[in-house]
């Protein structure tokens, strides 16, 4: 039978016994962190052959006991060796070793140790899915299809009715707006350059992108890093499934294809907003706003608008699943790591948007 966790503390010789999992941990692991401090450092004979079981959340506490070392003695049956090797295989981040945050170097240090750390593991994200994505080349009998499906209908089409919502107010309040100013100076016509060029390049693209990375990017990390806590990822690990072809990949892939359709419906419910609102304030007729729409507004924006939704639908999944790989077994890292995603996403987004301002500064705008 399963019983709480113990610890015996005999001179040179440490005992673990019963069920170190991280339901039985909770209740007693004030007391069990108390002891396992007195147990001292790692060159006492450890013996957790008499474990019960052992996951993944009880093997990182005794490896940060021991120092993030092996201890010289260790007996332990090969299930709990395994479980351990796992933990100590895991990269531990670069802003937790040895940094004291109080100082003026610590204060500087710990967040440039962190944006290294976090450069690397969404390096390393990217290289898996680049990897991933020749495997599936060779073999796409083993694509995932199911797991890209509900990946879409779940980023893409449940978000149909809230892209619409927000395309169909924001038409609304640019013409509402540019009609006031445009009105003043007799240049009414100009309202379907304005609408045209701003959301179908630029709002359109920037506002489905902040709307996903708040609602399908958080909810990517939120999963994955639950998976993390409940050990699901460790769990598709035994079994031999590979966690990026099954998890990761599919999520990234998803964003990708569906970020471009909702830059396209989101536009074109902003423009119905606008041809609406310029109708009541202007008196410009729908059929002519559509005329001209085609003259003012180069097929090149359509083709940006649309290649920034790709671009962006990509980034926001990369740091999604990037970061719900990096949750710790516990709510307060699920919260923050969320949070974190989220914001990031928000924040790369609109600088990639700039570069792409940049970039195309001189295709699709009509010279003077």
């Amino acid at each position: 039978m399963s019983g709480a966790p113990c610890l015996l503390i005999e001179p040179g010789r440490v005992t673990a016994t019963g069920d170190w999992t991280l339901a039985a941990l909770v209740p007693v692991l004030p007391a069990l962190r108390k002891a396992l401090a007195d147990a001292g450092d790692a060159e006492r004979v450890w013996d957790v052959s008499n474990v019960e079981r052992l996951d993944s959340a009880a093997a990182v506490l005794l490896w940060r006991i021991w120092g993030d070392r092996w201890p010289p003695d260790l007996l332990a049956g090969d299930l709990q060796r395994r479980t351990i090797e796992r933990v100590a295989a895991t990269r531990i981040p670069l802003s937790v070793r040895g940094v004291d945050g109080h100082g003026l170097i610590g204060r500087i240090g710990v967040p440039v140790l962190r944006l290294l750390d976090n450069a690397i593991g969404m390096i390393a994200v990217y290289g898996q899915f680049l990897l991933d994505a020749v495997y599936f080349v060779r073999h796409p009998r083993e694509m995932p299809w199911r797991e890209l499906s509900a990946n879409i209908y779940k980023a893409g089409a449940l978000a149909l009715p809230v892209a619409a919502l927000v395309g169909f107010l924001i038409g609304i309040t640019i013409s509402y707006l540019s009609a006031l100013q445009l009105r003043s100076v007799g240049a009414d016509l100009f309202i379907v350059n304005i609408l045209g060029i701003s959301i179908i390049r630029e709002l359109g693209p920037v506002l489905v992108a902040v709307l996903v990375a708040g609602r399908s990017g958080s909810a990517l990390t939120a999963q994955i890093g639950v998976m993390r806590v409940t050990e699901e990822i460790d769990a598709l690990a035994a079994m031999g499934v590979s966690r990026s072809r099954r998890v990761i990949f599919p999520k990234i892939l998803a964003l990708t294809v569906a970020m471009p359709l909702l830059v396209l419906w989101a536009s074109a419910t902003a423009l119905l907003g606008g041809m609406l609102s310029a109708n009541l304030q202007l008196d410009i007729s729908l059929v002519y706003f559509i005329e001209n729409l085609q003259r003012a507004v180069p097929v090149s924006n359509l083709v940006i608008g649309v290649g920034k939704g790709i671009v962006f639908g990509f980034m926001v999944g990369w740091i999604a699943c990037h970061f719900g790989l990096r949750v710790a077994p516990n709510t307060e890292s699920l919260s923050a790591h969320t949070t974190r995603s989220v914001v990031t996403s928000i924040t790369l987004v609109i600088l990639m948007d700039a570069v792409f301002a940049i970039l195309t500064r001189s295709i699709g705008v009509p010279q003077l």
